[in-house]
């Protein structure tokens, strides 16, 4: 349209004055830029703007706020258990949680055995309007970064339904044992693919708990798949969503390691010997998808080893993901992968040195590098970054009580290899330029 602004407010502009409606209500937004530019445009429209509350969320900013006043931590897991007790999930009669356990995470990071083939998500074939939007996509944007073939996610809340209930029958089952899991070539594992449907609103989050549990109490899935799902939904994705209300605009701006190294062009290219990186990444481009122990323990924790800048790497979460909005994207990145604000989401930094990804993948057997070397030409980049990321920020993390043995067993190593250790990991940061 040549006569479009450029912007929400100015399009809401043209149409009040081609329209002439009485009032304008809208659904507040989901980003704090945005939901500010509709605040300050109910002082400047001639007629009504009411912002009503976003009901995709099943805590409101107030309640948020209320659960979360004069607690000295913010920790997910208790506002989990809140949340569990407000809508009767999971609980046994006496309102104890079923299987006399909140959190069964300990029953969720078994490695994939290789005999094990995990199913597909259901694609769904786009229809003639979906089409057309992709051919127009090709046309104007297809120098982007991405695959827009093939294309096969859902574009109504009928399909996403139907992509929900294929998961739970062939999914849910295995989800639990192997949420954490990676396999070379192999993107969705156990996992639903259904976030980027239930954050555009084609799903409804107390919907999908209400099924999960249902599956559970038929027999049809095991009670940790069951809880695994559901807090993922009922606890992270609600908390993370407070958070980042709550502690906007500011939240953006943290960088508590000041870590200003520029993102690497691999981020964008996956063009990189690491082979761990190369899958994620890849299958990022393809896929606009990979689930979150890619996220956080891959290129999160790259990024994090390397003290990548926080909003660059943020930015690139943001681009790439079809799931991602800035209210969920911002505090994962800051909080969970970067510690950029400083504990306030997570309790220490997610850092792991290959160990992590040898034991949770199979992506070491298949990389040029040896997970099992920290020193040498074959080494792997993750040991060398790790010790020395440990070493760069000891003055911030020394105090961090669930560090304390790490910190004693990197003093406990003989000088010389510690000095070895930071002089590979300069090397290879320089390298990265």
């Amino acid at each position: 349209d040549p006569e479009n602004s450029g912007s929400l407010i100015g399009e809401l502009r043209r149409a009040i004055e081609d329209l002439r409606p009485d009032r304008v209500i809208v659904t507040e937004a989901g980003e704090w830029r945005l939901a500010k530019c509709f605040r300050d445009a109910q002082d400047d429209l001639d007629i009504p703007l009411e912002i009503r509350q976003d009901s995709r969320f099943l805590a409101s900013h107030a309640e948020f706020e209320t659960w979360a006043k004069g607690r000295k931590q913010l920790r997910m897991e208790f506002f989990y258990r809140e949340m569990r007790k407000r809508y009767g999930v999971l609980l046994d009669p006496d309102g104890e949680p079923a299987g006399g356990a909140w959190n069964f995470d300990a029953a969720n990071r078994k490695r994939l055995p290789g005999d094990l083939e995990p199913p597909s998500p259901l694609k769904v074939v786009p229809d003639e309007i979906t089409r057309q939007v992709l051919e127009m996509v090709a046309r104007r944007f297809g120098g982007n970064f991405g695959d827009l073939e093939p294309f096969w996610f859902a574009v109504d809340a009928a399909g996403a339904r139907r992509a929900f209930d294929h998961f739970v029958e062939a999914g849910l089952p295995k989800f639990g044992d192997y949420q954490d899991a990676m396999r070379q070539d192999e993107p969705f594992v156990f996992h639903a693919v259904i976030s980027l449907y239930l954050n555009a609103g084609l799903l409804r989050p107390l919907d999908l708990c209400r099924a999960a549990e249902a599956a559970w109490e038929r027999g049809d899935v095991p009670l940790n798949a069951a809880e695994g799902f559901i807090r993922q939904i009922l606890g992270w994705r609600e908390f993370v969503r407070g958070i980042y209300w709550r502690e906007m605009p500011g939240y953006a701006q943290t960088n508590a390691l000041n870590a200003l190294r520029p993102l690497p062009d691999f981020y964008w290219t996956g063009e990189t010997e690491m082979n761990c990186m190369a899958q994620a990444i890849g299958q990022t481009r393809r896929e606009a998808y990979a689930h979150h122990i890619q996220r956080l323990m891959v290129t999160g924790n790259f990024a994090l080893l390397a003290g990548l800048d926080p909003k660059e790497v943020s930015e690139w979460y943001l681009a790439v993901y079809a799931d991602a909005y800035e209210w969920v994207e911002l505090p994962n990145t800051h909080g969970m992968a970067l510690f950029a604000d400083g504990g306030l989401l997570a309790s220490k930094p997610y850092a792991a040195s290959g160990k992590y990804i040898d034991r949770m993948s199979d992506y070491c057997t298949h990389c040029r590098y040896d997970v099992k070397e920290s020193l040498g030409e074959t080494a792997c980049p993750f040991n060398a970054l790790y010790w020395n990321f440990l070493a760069e920020n000891r003055e911030t993390l020394n105090r961090n009580p669930r560090l304390g043995m790490i910190y004693r067993t990197f003093d406990r190593m003989d000088g010389a290899k510690r000095a070895a250790l930071r002089k590979k990991a300069r090397a290879y940061l320089l390298n990265l330029a």
